[in-house]
């Protein structure tokens, strides 16, 4: 081992990628892309590999080499989105209350989803759900996501911000059903609200409820 006069060890060196792996990493990007935006627009039923691969300008049999299945890219767009809402929970202000994080991811989740960025999936497919239960990345991500939530909605209902009747699962549940809420999509259909104001009347009916205050 190469130590330095200090003693200690240096960095090892990242090896940069080749440019056939740059260009094998821009088309996988390429394809999560497609998939993601098929996924948001027409969900996972209808859409086709053959859409994916038109989108990109591949052909099929290279988008194969790339993810093995449907399920596989629909898994990958899950993993981006997943990993964009890593990036967002980190970029929260530290000194915020539990409560208003929460608030602030739910704000932020549906913005995606009107800005038709969020991957859409089918609440019962055993294919699918098969296919995401066997992918380590989806469910790393999957479970920091949900633990960092978790932790906020405990310190949101002991500040009694929360009702603490509710489990946390339920209430961790109900804020990722705001995600791909369809009362968004509804409303926006009606032409008669900004997306400023979905959202804003979204978030107050989930944190705040229906009850007359």
């Amino acid at each position: 081992m190469i130590t330095t006069v200090s003693g200690v060890a240096p960095a090892p060196v990242r090896k940069k990628p080749s440019f056939r792996e740059q260009m094998h990493q821009a088309r996988e990007d390429a394809i999560v892309l497609a998939v993601n935006k098929l996924l948001a627009e027409k969900g996972f039923e209808s859409m086709t590999v053959d859409e994916v691969a038109a989108e990109v300008g591949i052909a099929k049999a290279s988008l194969y080499k790339h993810f093995p299945s449907k399920e596989h890219l629909a898994a990958a767009a899950m993993v981006r989105i997943l990993q964009r809402t890593q990036d967002f929970l980190a970029s929260l202000p530290e000194t915020a209350s539990a409560h208003d994080k929460l608030q602030a991811v739910v704000r932020w989740a549906m913005q995606v989803h009107l800005a038709g960025e969020m991957p859409l999936l089918p609440s019962e497919n055993s294919t699918l759900r098969a296919t995401l239960m066997a992918h380590k990345a989806y469910l790393d991500a999957l479970t920091e996501v949900s633990d960092r939530l978790g932790e906020w909605i405990v310190q949101a209902q002991s500040a009694g911000r929360l009702n603490p009747a509710v489990p946390p699962t339920v209430v961790l549940y109900t804020l990722f059903s705001r995600a791909c809420d369809p009362v968004l999509g509804f409303m926006k259909a009606t032409g008669q609200y900004s997306t400023e104001a979905i959202v804003e009347q979204v978030l107050m009916t989930c944190f705040d409820g229906l009850n007359a205050r």
